[in-house]
C-alpha cells in the first residue's frame, strides 16, 4: 500500500478558519511577513506528500523573463492521493460527487471509496490504451460524473489533461488538440442539456479528421443515439474500463509537473493554453475553496459552472475532493425545465452552498421571484458569485429574494490565470458591500497602478496589479512562455497585470470595474462598461444590459447600450440615460440603445463582447464563428435590429 504524509486536518480536524475580520488580519500578516513559510504551512497541512516540500518560492516576476517561476519544487505528489486515497478511512462512505442530469429525477451518487475505485478503473484502462505520464488527453464531455473521473485518472498517472468546453466547435477543438499535440480524446455520443442533444462525438469526429496526433477516442456512453464509428481507434468507455481493476499504484510527481493545460478563449489569434501545475494549484484550490466558503464537514456545496471552465476545475472537482467535501455537478441548466430548477435542487439535496455567475442571477431575477419562493431554500448559508463583477441590483435581489437576508454573500474575483480566489469576501468574516470583491485573499497583494506602472495609493482607480507571486498561479503558455511574459509581465515589470481595472474606496475594499480593454474613452473621460451596464440594470423595466464603444465622430467613442426589456416592459432611453448620471457621474451619457431579445452567450453564460462590439462597429459581416453561443438566433436578431435603426 502506498504511503504518504496524512495532513494533519485529516489526523486532527480542520485548520482554524477564519472567523472574524480580526482572525483575517492576524493570518494575512502572517503570509505578509513571511509567504514562503504561509504558503508551506498550506501546502502541508492541505495536502498528501510523498515527499513533503521544504522549498517555498523560487524565482520571482522580475525574473520570470527568464524561465517559469516555482512554488514546491521538492515536494513530490500525485494530485489525485490528496483528493482520494487520504480519504478512504476517515470519508470513504461520504458521498464525493452528487450529480443531477438533465431531467430532475436523475440523480447519482458516488462516495469517496466508489470515486476512488472509478479513477482507478479508468487510469487502468488508459494506461493500456497508451496514455503515459507528460503525454497529453484532451477530454471533451458534458457535466457528467466521468468528466471529472477522466480528470482525476489523468492525474493519477501523471498525464496531463486539457478539458475542452463541450459548447466548442469542431475548429475550436481541433486548435487545441494541435497546440498541446494530443494523442487522445475522451468524449461522449452526446451530451444532454436543456432537453437538447449536443453531438459531443460527431464533433470530435470531424476535429480528429484534421488531428494526425490523435491515436485513440475514448466514447462515454451517455445515451442510445447511434453515433458514427472509426474502427481501431474509437472504444468505448464501459468495453474497457468497467472490466479493469479497482486499484491503480498512483504516479507520483514533482510539485512542478503540469497537471493541465487549460486553453483561454481569445477573439482572434492562435488559443493560449495556461499551464497549472501540481502541488501549487492543488494547495491553493483547496485553501481558498474551505476559506472563501467556510466550509464544514456537512456541507453539500454546489457550484453550477462547467468543468470546461477553470471555475469547474478548481470549485467542482479539485477544491472540493482536496478538502473532503461533497461536490454537486449539474448537467442542465437554471431554466430548465422551468426558471425555479436551482431552487428545486437547493430544497430537495439540502444544499448548503451555492455558487453561481451574476448572469444566470439576472436573468433569474427578471423572470420573477416566485420561482425562487416556492422552493424550500432554509438549507442554504452562503451564496457565491463568480465570472464577472455583480451589479448591486443583482447582489440584493441574491441577497434578500434567495437568501432570505441571512446568508453570507462572497462575491470572488479570480481568472484562469490566477487558478483559485484571489479577492473576495470570506464567508463568516469580511463585512460587505453590494458590488464589491472587498479583500484580498491571504497571501495576495495587489496594487493599482497608472498606465505608467506607478502605483496609487490610497482611495484610488486605475490597473489592477498583484505584485507578488502565489502558488496557484499559471506558469506559462504551453509552448510559448514569451507569450506567457508578453502578455502579463510586459505592461507593468515586476508585477502581475491582471488586465481589469479596478477602484479601491476609502475602507480598502476592492471594486472590479471590468477590463480593461473594455473601457470607454468618451471626450477624455475613460468609463468602464461595467460601470454602465450595472447603472442600466438598476432601471426597473430592464432585465440585461451590455455596453461597448464604437467610434464617435466628435466623442472619439461612445456608448453604445445593448438592453434586454423585463417582461412586459417598455424602455425609456431617458430613463436609462438618468441612471447612468445619477450614478457615475454628469459626462455618462448613452449615445444608442438597441433593444434586443437576448445578449449572445456561451453556454457558460459569458457574455460575448466582441460580437456586440464589432456589430456596434458596423462590421457585422466579420463576426466569425459563433457556434460556440447557446444560441446563435440572438446574433441574428440582434444584427437585424441594428441594420434596421
Amino acid at each position: 500500500m502506498t504511503t504518504f504524509d496524512v495532513p494533519a486536518r485529516v489526523r486532527e480536524g480542520a485548520i482554524t478558519p477564519i472567523s472574524d475580520l480580526d482572525r483575517y488580519r492576524e493570518v494575512c500578516a502572517r503570509a505578509v511577513h513571511d509567504p514562503d513559510a504561509f504558503w508551506l504551512d498550506v501546502a502541508h497541512q492541505r495536502l498528501a506528500w510523498r515527499k513533503a516540500p521544504t522549498v517555498g518560492l523560487d524565482g520571482s516576476f522580475r525574473t520570470i523573463k527568464d524561465g517559469p517561476l516555482s512554488w514546491f519544487s521538492d515536494g513530490v505528489l500525485n494530485v489525485s492521493e490528496s483528493c482520494l486515497d487520504q480519504h478512504l478511512d476517515a470519508r470513504g462512505d461520504k458521498v464525493a460527487i452528487l450529480w443531477e442530469g438533465d431531467e430532475p429525477g436523475d440523480v447519482r451518487r458516488l462516495t469517496y471509496r466508489e470515486l476512488h475505485a472509478e479513477v482507478c478503473k479508468t487510469a487502468n484502462a488508459l494506461a493500456k490504451l497508451g496514455l503515459q505520464k507528460g503525454e497529453r488527453a484532451i477530454i471533451y464531455m458534458g457535466m457528467v460524473p466521468e468528466a471529472a473521473i477522466a480528470m482525476l485518472a489523468c492525474a493519477r498517472l501523471g498525464a496531463i489533461h486539457s478539458v475542452v468546453f463541450g459548447g466548442f466547435s469542431a475548429d475550436a477543438l481541433r486548435d487545441r488538440i494541435r497546440d498541446c499535440g494530443a494523442e487522445i480524446v475522451i468524449t461522449q455520443d452526446v451530451g444532454l442539456r436543456g432537453g437538447r442533444h449536443i453531438p459531443l462525438k460527431a464533433t470530435t469526429d470531424e476535429a480528429c479528421a484534421g488531428s494526425p496526433s490523435i491515436q485513440k477516442v475514448l466514447v462515454y456512453k451517455r445515451t442510445d443515439v447511434e453515433v458514427a464509428w472509426t474502427e481501431g481507434r474509437d472504444v468505448w468507455w464501459h468495453e474497457v474500463v468497467d472490466g479493469e481493476s479497482p486499484t491503480h499504484e498512483a504516479v507520483p510527481v514533482e510539485a512542478e509537473h503540469p497537471l493541465f493545460v487549460l486553453y483561454t478563449s481569445g477573439s482572434t489569434g492562435r488559443p493560449k493554453g495556461l499551464v497549472h501545475t501540481a502541488g501549487g494549484y492543488l494547495a491553493y484550490t483547496s485553501y481558498t475553496h474551505a476559506t472563501v466558503f467556510d466550509l464544514r464537514e456537512d456541507d453539500v456545496y454546489a457550484c453550477m459552472a462547467d468543468v470546461g471552465w477553470i471555475t469547474g476545475h478548481s470549485y467542482i472537482v479539485y477544491g472540493p475532493l482536496a478538502n473532503g467535501a461533497t461536490t454537486f455537478m449539474f448537467e442542465s441548466v437554471p431554466t430548465y425545465p422551468d426558471a425555479g430548477r436551482y431552487w428545486d435542487m437547493v430544497a430537495r439535496h439540502g444544499v448548503t452552498i451555492f455558487y453561481t455567475a451574476p448572469t444566470a442571477i439576472r436573468a433569474l431575477a427578471a423572470l420573477g421571484d416566485e420561482h425562487v419562493k416556492k422552493h424550500d431554500r432554509s438549507t442554504l448559508r452562503v451564496l457565491g458569485t463568480v465570472g464577472e463583477p455583480i451589479n448591486p441590483e443583482a447582489w440584493r435581489w441574491y441577497y434578500d429574494v434567495v437568501g432570505e437576508g441571512r446568508c453570507n454573500i462572497v462575491d470572488t474575483w479570480w481568472q484562469t490565470e490566477t487558478g483559485g480566489v484571489a479577492i473576495s469576501p470570506i464567508a463568516p468574516a469580511t463585512p460587505t458591500k453590494p458590488g464589491s470583491a472587498t479583500l484580498p485573499m491571504p497571501g495576495i497583494f495587489p496594487s493599482l497602478r497608472t498606465p505608467e506602472g506607478d502605483v496609487l495609493r490610497g482611495p484610488a482607480e486605475g490597473l489592477l496589479c498583484l505584485d507578488h507571486p502565489w502558488p496557484g498561479q499559471a506558469r506559462t503558455v504551453w509552448g510559448d512562455h514569451e507569450r506567457f511574459v508578453s502578455t502579463y509581465f510586459a505592461m507593468v515589470p515586476g508585477a502581475y497585470f491582471t488586465g481589469d481595472g479596478c477602484r479601491r474606496d476609502a475602507d480598502g475594499y476592492y471594486w472590479i470595474t471590468g477590463r480593461v480593454d473594455d473601457v470607454i474613452n468618451v471626450s477624455g473621460h475613460r468609463m468602464g462598461t461595467a460601470e454602465f451596464e450595472s447603472a442600466i440594470v438598476s432601471v426597473e423595466e430592464v432585465a440585461e444590459a451590455a455596453v461597448v464603444g464604437f467610434p464617435h465622430p466628435i466623442k472619439g467613442q461612445g456608448v453604445y447600450a445593448y438592453v434586454v426589456a423585463q417582461p412586459r416592459s417598455e424602455i425609456d432611453p431617458k430613463a436609462l440615460d438618468a441612471a447612468c448620471r445619477a450614478q457615475i457621474g454628469a459626462h455618462a451619457k448613452i449615445d444608442r440603445v438597441q433593444v434586443v431579445p437576448g445578449l449572445p452567450k456561451t453556454r457558460s453564460g459569458k457574455v460575448m463582447r466582441r460580437i456586440l462590439r464589432k456589430i456596434a462597429e458596423g462590421r457585422a459581416d466579420e463576426l466569425g464563428d459563433v457556434s460556440t453561443l447557446a444560441d446563435p438566433g440572438v446574433v441574428d436578431a440582434i444584427r437585424d435590429g441594428y441594420r434596421a435603426e
